[in-house]
This record gives structure tokens, C-alpha cells and sequence, in this order.
């Protein structure tokens, strides 16, 4: 089942790399071990047998998606010159990959004028976009949905900037009413705007965040780790829509090319729409910068040696599969998509189970229905077991019972949270595998009535 064909391509790319270094003096690399190397690739073979089938379109547990094939490739192909993208001196071919694959994601959100580069995750992208935003308003609070990833909170701690949780609405978004509140107190210089929650996949109503920053002059910066791709998508809903539509309006965008991008790990990307804070990353370095007088992008960047190899992956994934509506890579979007909603739509007709909000993206919650809400709990447990010795992967989630209060019907409500199942269904393939997915938790809910 894994992709063991597309490496023969490798060989040829690597013919033509080796080619344009054909002018120097003919060397023969030292490789320790050589001999035993095949043993050692055999033994880490089977060690990563211990893992969970991340490629496989049954397992719909954690936001892992198998990365293309061509940037599988163009990252082993850099990896024989080991680029550093630092500094031009490091990197000079993948640092302007970099500059062009960062252009397009740009490009993708409507800025034609950015500044911005490729980092090392979403937590680091993150990172700098807050500390930016420290600079700039220093001292202010930063403020997050209560469903936005527990890396704001974190990260604000880091940067001793302080921070506020503000509550979510019953479908998983940042409440209105309660950042309003927030803000009347005087004190907030930066709000984030997750466009796509890794819980539930809900999208902050962004187009009403920028309405409010009119009145209150706070900095917008959009988390769209996850969620960022799918302002390509033709199918969203029409909440959705609004919000992606208003992306370029954002101060900053971070976006994870190793979630939906098609990436290995790890490549993440922070963005800024105004290219004059590229003064705030000034310094110093005595022996970094020599050769060049052109930006280095580790100028604009917190992170110093980053690998040339992620901007290759990217550069050619992007040459690949351009980012653009209605385009190929956009239909694998509205795929996933089209697959959450279909897995939703079964859930929301069987009466065994009850589920959250209709997905916005591309990840669905649900849990089995019980007599109580502690009761849908315990099975929720059983049920990730029973469906994981079929080799349907799911995830375990706790979320506020609100989230489901539309579908609870008689159950006793008996605690304020739930434990319940999620389903990210971000392959394309799933589109085709709902049905099975659907054939084999149908089984392991049997397994559990049994008992």
C-alpha cells in the first residue's frame, strides 16, 4: 500500500543534479558503515512498523496527511546538498524557492506586498507573528477563542505578554458578545482569529473580528494552521466563505504547509501583510552574512539554521499543483470536505449517536448516545477501542456539552463536558471510504452493545 514506485524519479533528478557540479575534481565520499547500512535501514524499517496507517484513508484520528510524492522527492533530492536557509551562503538556490513558494501562499490570501518565510511548525510561525505584534503594541493583551490552540496561551507566557481566553459560542467559534466585553476594557492589542479550529474545525467569524478592530485599533492576526487552504474550496458554507474572503485584511496569517500543503514535517509559514516589520527582526551577525547583498531570509526570521529541503518540498509541490480555485489541489480540498459533511449527514440520521454543529471544514465530533451524558462518555472509550482492532482510527476529544446540546434530545446532562469522537477526514480518498468507515464503526458499536 505505501508509494514504492515514485523514488525510481529520484534517480534521474539525481543525474541531472550531479551534472551541474561536473566541473570539479573528482572525489569519493567516505561512508561509515557502508556495508552494514542495508541491516540498519532493514532494523528501522521494522521499528516504524509501530505505528498507526497515517497514510491509510481509514485512520481519521489526529491531522496527519501523507505528504505528495514529488515533495517527498524534492526533499530527498535537496537533501544530497543539505541546504541551510538561513543565509544565502547556505542555501542560495532553496532560499529563492523559499521566496517564491512563500509568494504563492500570499498570493493564495490576496498580498501581493508581504513579508514573510517558512519556520519550522505552526507554533513557531505563531511565535513570531505574536512577538511582532509585542513589539508593535507593547505590553497589550493578546486575546484567543477558548477553542484556539493552547500554543496562543503558551506563547504569550514566553513572550510575557499577557493573555486572555475569550468563550466560545455553541458552535465552537469565538463569541462576539464576550470579545466585546473584552475589548471595552481598553487594554487588548492583538485578537486571533482561528480559521479552523483543530478540535471541531470551526472558523472565527472574521469578517465581524475586523469590524470590530474599526472601532477598537487592535492588530488582527489569523491561525489558519489548518484551515488555511481551504479558502480555495468551492463548497464551503457561507459563514466560512465570509471569513476565508477576509483573510487579506489579516496584520498577520500563519499557515501549515504539513497539514493540508501536502508537506513533510515540518513546514509552517508566518506572513505579514505590511513588509515594514521586517525592521523589528534587525541584527548583528559577524560571519553569517558575506557574500551577498540581497535580503537573507534569516533577516526576517527568529529561527537561524531552518532546512533548504522544506522549501524545495514546497516550491515543488506548489509548481506542481498551483494554488488556485477550481484547480486540481483545490479539488482535493472539496473532496475532504465533501466527505465530513456525508460522514456528518449518517451520524446526524442514526439515532444511536449525537453529534456537534455541521463540520465547516473537514473534522466531525460525535459521540455514542447514552442515558446520560457521563454514560455517552464511557462508551465514547469503548467505542475508540472497539473501532481501532478494525483498523478504524479515531481520535478522543473533550468538548463543552453545548457543542451538542441540539442533538442531546432526554439525556441527562450531568457533567458540562463531553467525551467524544473525531473523525478528520483530510485525505481526498475519503470521499470514496465513507461507506466502509461507516461499515466498520457500525461494527464496533455492536461489539460494544454486547458487552
Amino acid at each position: 500500500m505505501l508509494d514504492k514506485d515514485s523514488h525510481k524519479m529520484l534517480a534521474e533528478a539525481l543525474e541531472r543534479l550531479d551534472a551541474g557540479f561536473a566541473n570539479l575534481p573528482e572525489f569519493a565520499p567516505q561512508i561509515a558503515g557502508e556495508p552494514r547500512m542495508i541491516k540498519t535501514l532493514v532494523a528501522v524499517a521494522e521499528r516504524l512498523q509501530d505505528n498507526y496507517p497515517y497514510f491509510h484513508p481509514l485512520y481519521a484520528g489526529q491531522m496527519l496527511k501523507p505528504p505528495h510524492p514529488v515533495a517527498r522527492l524534492a526533499y530527498a533530492l535537496a537533501q544530497w546538498i543539505n541546504p541551510n536557509n538561513h543565509a544565502l551562503d547556505g542555501g542560495r538556490a532553496t532560499s529563492a524557492m523559499e521566496k517564491e513558494a512563500v509568494a504563492g501562499l500570499a498570493a493564495m490570501f490576496g498580498w501581493h506586498e508581504h513579508l514573510g518565510h517558512l519556520c519550522g511548525g505552526g507554533t513557531m510561525a505563531n511565535l513570531e507573528a505574536l512577538w511582532v505584534a509585542g513589539q508593535l503594541v507593547p505590553g497589550k493583551r493578546i486575546l484567543a477563542s477558548r477553542q484556539a490552540h493552547y500554543t496562543h496561551g503558551r506563547i504569550s507566557g514566553v513572550l510575557q505578554l499577557p493573555f486572555s481566553a475569550v468563550e466560545s459560542d455553541a458552535r465552537g467559534r469565538m463569541d462576539m458578545e464576550k470579545l466585546r466585553e473584552e475589548l471595552a476594557r481598553g487594554d487588548v492589542g492583538t485578537v486571533v482569529a482561528t480559521m479552523g479550529t483543530t478540535a471541531t474545525g470551526s472558523v472565527d467569524p472574521l469578517a465581524d473580528i475586523l469590524d470590530l478592530r474599526q472601532k477598537y485599533g487592535f492588530r488582527v492576526h489569523a491561525d489558519a494552521a489548518y484551515g488555511g487552504y481551504f479558502g480555495l474550496a468551492g463548497n464551503l458554507g457561507e459563514e466560512a466563505r465570509r471569513g476565508f474572503d477576509q483573510l487579506c485584511h489579516a496584520d498577520s496569517i500563519v499557515i501549515d504547509p504539513h497539514k493540508h500543503g501536502l508537506q513533510p514535517y515540518g513546514c509552517g509559514c508566518v506572513m505579514f501583510r505590511d513588509p515594514g516589520v521586517g525592521r523589528l527582526y534587525k541584527h548583528d551577525s559577524p560571519y553569517t552574512y558575506f557574500s551577498s547583498q540581497e535580503l537573507h531570509l534569516g533577516e526576517i526570521s527568529l529561527e537561524c539554521s531552518r532546512a533548504g529541503a522544506a522549501a524545495a518540498a514546497l516550491w515543488a509541490t506548489q509548481e506542481l499543483l498551483p494554488l488556485t480555485k477550481g484547480g486540481e489541489f483545490a479539488r482535493t480540498l472539496e473532496d475532504c470536505r465533501s466527505a465530513a459533511l456525508e460522514f456528518h449527514q449518517r451520524l446526524r440520521d442514526d439515532a444511536g449517536f449525537v453529534v456537534a454543529f455541521p463540520p465547516e471544514l473537514d473534522i466531525v465530533v460525535f459521540a455514542p448516545r447514552g442515558e446520560s451524558v457521563s454514560k455517552s462518555s464511557e462508551l465514547s472509550r469503548r467505542l475508540f477501542n472497539a473501532a481501532a482492532r478494525r483498523n478504524l482510527h479515531l481520535a478522543v476529544a473533550e468538548l463543552p456539552v453545548n457543542f451538542f446540546e441540539a442533538n442531546l434530545g432526554k439525556m441527562k446532562r450531568d457533567c458540562g463536558t463531553v467525551t467524544c469522537l473525531r473523525s478528520v477526514l483530510m485525505k481526498p480518498e475519503h470521499k470514496e471510504w465513507v461507506g466502509r468507515i461507516w461499515e466498520l464503526l457500525g461494527q464496533a458499536v455492536g461489539e460494544c452493545l454486547e458487552k
